[in-house]
C-alpha cells in the first residue's frame, strides 16, 4: 500500500521529532496560566481530569500490549507481528489516541486555549502520522487491511 505522505527518514524518524515538538508545545502552553475561572474552570478541570486519566490508561495499555513489537519509530520492527488484542481491539493507534486525549485533558485542566488549539494540531498530526505508518503496516502484514476495516483509528467509539 503506498502513501503520498513523506517517510521523513528511513524508519520515520522525522515524524517522531515533529511529535516531540508538538507535545512540548502543548505542555508549555498549559503552563501559561488560565484563561477562565469560576464554574467554567471547575467544569473543565473535572472533564480535563477525566480525559487525562482516559488518555493515560489508553496509552499505557497500548504500550503494554505491543510488548516486543514496541518501537519509538512508525516503521514496524523487523520480525514484528500484527497486534490486534487489548487496546488494539478498540483502536489501531492507542498510544497516539491516548496522547491526544491527554493533550485535550491538559488544555482543559489548565484552562489554556493555546494548549487546546495545540491538542487539535496534535490530533491532525497523529492522523497524518498514522496514515504513513499504516502504509508500512499494510506492506508488512497481509491481514492489516481487514484489521483496519473493523477497527477505529485513534479514539475509542469516535474516530
Amino acid at each position: 500500500m503506498s502513501s503520498r505522505l513523506p517517510t521523513l527518514g528511513p524508519r520515520g524518524e522525522g515524524w517522531v521529532v515533529l511529535q516531540g515538538v508538538i507535545l512540548v508545545a502543548v505542555a508549555f502552553a498549559g503552563s501559561l496560566g488560565p484563561a477562565w475561572d469560576g464554574m467554567a474552570r471547575l467544569s473543565t478541570t473535572i472533564i480535563g481530569g477525566a480525559l487525562l486519566l482516559a488518555g493515560w490508561l489508553l496509552a499505557i495499555k497500548g504500550l503494554v500490549d505491543l510488548r516486543e513489537n514496541l518501537t519509538a519509530l512508525p516503521h514496524p520492527r523487523d520480525g514484528a507481528t500484527l497486534v490486534d488484542r487489548g487496546a488494539y481491539r478498540l483502536v489501531r493507534h492507542p498510544i497516539y489516541g491516548g496522547l491526544v486525549l491527554g493533550a485535550f485533558g491538559w488544555g482543559a485542566v489548565t484552562a489554556s486555549p493555546m494548549a487546546l488549539l495545540l491538542a487539535a494540531l496534535l490530533l491532525a498530526f497523529f492522523d497524518l502520522k498514522s496514515r504513513r505508518e499504516e502504509a508500512w503496516l499494510a506492506d508488512r502484514f497481509p491481514d492489516y487491511l481487514a484489521y483496519r476495516e473493523r477497527t477505529r483509528r485513534l479514539i475509542p467509539l469516535l474516530y
